[in-house]
């Protein structure tokens, strides 16, 4: 990731290759773009007039100062209109203008936290304008992740462009703090989103469940948290038949990884976090197609937002307790597979007959929402790329959210409109749950024929296993892979990081 840092500067003598501005929507210049304009003989102005820049929500005006700045070129970003802007806004356009600034080769880019803009949004309250300032660094973070790692060191005829260097500018010094504890979050957030994005990049032969257990057990190590992973053998004498099931046809062993973060005292219930870890789904017996079956590489996009998650909650520090659960398993159709119409028994003793093995996330979801009951905890949240349904419902605009808790999802839809990663949620209505009823076994893991709502029959078959407490289950299909923002990358976008902890920061 690159290193974010602050200087003390004034905008006119600051010496960059690329100096990006924030400005607000507006007819004409306003205060900061007025001096600018002044020094650049009037080409700001030139620029409103022809409408190629007013200010417009991630709009960009790239100019060269032409030596009329100490700054090679200046780069223009519209927020939108000041009345409209968040923090979320600031972070979207943050991310446009660093994918500019990267496209047009430049390796040292600085961003002027423009106090005529911000002071406009933020109204004066220094509280909020510490949280637009971390927004531009979460933006400009985000924005400038790559995936290289399979990628030959030999590229010397064609070197890829990379900013090198980030610099915040405070519009004064008074603002230098407030700027650092920014930046601070800032990274610590984007660190766990790009290790999020890098463990869904990963190819299916590198990132197996032992490569996710590995991987969990050295974040953990590092930031503090205790971490046990359940191999085979320990799920056996437990009795998680569904989990196990899944993974009968791969040569690679199963594991269910646990990570417990203690940052209240330790009688506090927990909120629980559960994520789906299936490393490569090639459907099982029920095969899919072959189409674009290796992006199924990313059906463990729910282990990696779980993992990536309690890595940003331990580095925040945040004072609460929350324990991540991945199950974690590849779905083959080997030999030992098991096939549609067998039936297997869950870790709560609830038998499944499976119609369709590549409906399997919702079985190793099974188990480890069972597992997830011995904390006791307050709440439980599970993420999942479940259904293919949820493409046609939502597309790649947001994530469906079903529980049985009103409270969790408006907070998690509220949580989801602060970071831009939204959700919105499906009903879960008792027609729903009637038709994932088995006649033979005690549920079927995929409704009866006709009934559709394939999203929220999903969550219907998982509701049993829940619990009695407080549940969201988080449909993420759609937004783990091409979720399209002006911060997120080709392939993997760590969908789901921000969103929680936005959520657990704000309990109420």
């Amino acid at each position: 990731m690159i290193k974010i840092k602050q200087k003390s500067d004034n905008l006119l003598d600051h010496k960059t290759e690329c100096l990006i501005l924030p400005c607000t929507e507006e007819k004409k210049p306003g205060q900061t773009l007025k001096a600018v304009d002044a020094v650049l003989n009037g080409a700001i102005t030139a620029a409103f007039e022809n409408k190629r820049f007013t200010g417009k929500p991630n709009q960009t005006l790239l100019l060269n100062s032409a030596g009329c700045l100490k700054a090679d070129n200046l780069l223009l970003v519209g927020v939108g209109k000041a009345k409209e802007v968040t923090a979320e806004k600031i972070c979207q356009a943050s991310g446009a203008a660093a994918k500019v600034a990267e496209r047009s080769n430049f390796k040292s880019v600085s961003i002027f936290l423009n106090d005529s803009c911000f002071d406009q949004i933020a109204k004066g309250k220094g509280k909020l304008y510490g949280e637009l300032s971390g927004a531009v660094a979460e933006g400009a973070g985000l924005a400038l992740y790559h995936f290289d790692n399979y990628k030959s060191t030999d590229e010397k005829d064609d070197p890829p462009s990379r900013v090198g260097q980030l610099t915040l500018i405070p519009a004064s010094k008074v603002r230098q703090a407030t700027v650092e504890k920014s930046i601070a979050r800032a990274e610590k957030i984007v660190n766990a989103v790009h290790s999020a994005r890098d463990l869904v990049s990963h190819p299916g032969n590198t990132a197996t469940p032992t490569f996710l257990a590995e991987h969990a057990k050295k974040m953990a190590r590092k930031n503090k948290i205790t971490c046990k992973v359940l191999g085979k053998k320990e799920m056996e004498k437990l009795g998680m038949g569904a989990l196990l099931g899944v993974s009968r046809g791969s040569h690679e062993p199963p594991a269910l990884i646990v990570l417990e973060y203690y940052g209240a005292a330790k009688k506090k219930a927990p909120t629980v976090i559960v994520g789906k870890g299936i490393t490569f789904d090639t459907g099982g017996i029920s095969l899919k197609p072959g189409a674009k079956m290796d992006e199924m590489k990313m059906d463990m996009s729910g282990a990696a937002t779980t993992l990536a998650a309690l890595q940003a909650i331990s580095s925040l520090k945040l004072p609460i307790n929350v324990i991540g659960i991945v199950a974690a398993a590849e779905n083959m159709p080997g030999g030992s597979a098991i096939k549609p119409g067998d039936i297997l028994k869950s870790l709560s003793g609830k038998t499944i007959e499976v119609l369709n093995t590549d409906a399997e996330g919702r079985l190793v979801l099974a188990d480890a929402l069972t597992y997830a009951q011995r904390y006791k905890p307050k709440e439980v949240i599970d993420l999942a790329t479940l259904t293919g349904a949820v493409l046609m419902a939502l597309g790649h605009q947001g994530a469906a959210v079903v529980g049985n808790n009103e409270n969790m999802i408006a907070r998690l839809k509220k949580s989801g409109d602060a970071t831009g990663e939204r959700v919105w949620e499906l009903p879960l209505w008792e027609e729903f749950e009637k038709a994932v009823k088995s006649d033979i076994a005690d549920l079927k893991n995929i409704a009866s024929p006709g009934v559709g709502a394939g999203t929220i029959t999903a969550a219907a078959f998982l509701k049993p296993f829940a619990g009695d407490q407080p549940w969201t289950h988080i449909d993420i299909a759609g937004t783990a892979w091409g979720y399209d923002k002006p911060y997120t990358t080709k392939g993997a976008s760590g969908y789901g990081v921000r969103l929680l902890i936005h959520y657990l920061e704000h309990p109420k």
